[in-house]
């Protein structure tokens, strides 16, 4: 019975969003986080944000889009943007990055560590954390002496959900895709959560991690140059402007040789392609510094690298 009540204090939905709230939905996920929605994606848009609706206990989008519009709730904005993005990942994601990784990337940063410099990798959209715990636990299979060095990983998303669960460590069912036995046995704990086989990673890979929330489109606190940024599978939800301006200033913030992984489907825009060189499947390196004039945008220095 008390789900049934449940059920019945929830407020009525409209089904459709209007033309005009649609298109009031399109500028706000382009002002917060630069996703471009068109027209025919309506239907998800609907299915995602009516949960948002729920949460809220309102009725219909347009009394959503007023608290959007004129409310300073962050935390709301974030859930808007968390529910248009999808947070799709597993471990050791196309897998060639990785092997790059062992087989180029690596001596070069044994190298660089030996000659007294310092490694720093960007793993932007990080999502679930798979992404930077795969970079982190190659560095450890291949190069260990190499996390003894000052070497450090920072991961980034603009989700405060999915970082939360990068955070932890843990996960179960379909979040494990990608792990070998010998991975698992190595780099994990396994142990019983809520009655689910759950993998907890080890002290050894996450003292590598620094996780940040962070949105690509907004000033970026930290300074200093990274060797590699795995941006993978996020530009797809830019539009082509948001997409040149998000690698200049990548280019920007690469050390001269520096690698950029982008996701299977993406591909530099030839206003960039000067700035890089290829360098293998979906993999560049920056052999031009940009200009300075470059609209890269703006710098905040906080330390975080």
């Amino acid at each position: 019975m008390k789900e049934l009540s449940t059920i019945t204090e929830r407020p009525e939905i409209a089904n459709a969003i209007s033309n005009h709230a649609f298109s009031r939905i399109a500028k706000i996920a382009e002002r917060e986080a630069g996703i471009v929605l068109a027209p025919s994606k309506v239907s998800m848009v609907t299915s995602r944000l009516t949960r948002r609706l729920r949460a809220l206990k309102l009725s219909s989008f347009e009394e959503y889009l007023n608290i959007l519009e004129t409310s300073q709730d962050r935390a709301e904005l974030d859930s808007f943007v968390s529910a248009l993005t999808t947070n799709v990942s597993h471990f050791f994601r196309e897998n060639h990055h990785f092997e790059y990784l062992s087989t180029t990337m690596i001596p070069k940063f044994k190298q660089k560590v030996a000659e007294g410099g310092k490694v720093r990798i960007w793993s932007a959209g990080c999502s679930n954390g798979q992404e930077p715990y795969s970079i982190a636990m190659t560095i450890l299979k291949n190069a260990p002496e190499l996390t003894k060095e000052d070497l450090k990983i920072l991961a980034t998303d603009i989700d405060p959900e999915v970082l939360g669960r990068a955070q932890s460590g843990q996960y179960s069912g379909s979040l494990i895709t990608g792990l070998t036995n010998e991975t698992i046995t190595r780099f994990f704990t396994k142990s019983l959560l809520n009655g689910e086989e759950t993998l907890t990673i080890k002290p050894e890979v996450k003292k590598l991690i620094t996780f940040r929330q962070l949105n690509l489109h907004a000033p970026w606190p930290m300074h200093g140059k990274f060797d590699a940024i795995f941006c993978r599978n996020v530009v797809i939800y830019f539009d082509e402007r948001a997409q040149i301006r998000l690698y200049k200033r990548f280019a920007n913030v690469l050390e001269t040789g520096g690698w950029l992984m982008l996701g299977h489907s993406e591909r530099l825009h030839e206003n960039v392609a000067p700035l890089f060189e290829n360098s293998g499947v979906t993999t560049y390196r920056t052999h031009h510094p940009i200009s300075p004039s470059a609209p890269i945008g703006a710098y905040e220095s906080k330390g975080l690298v």
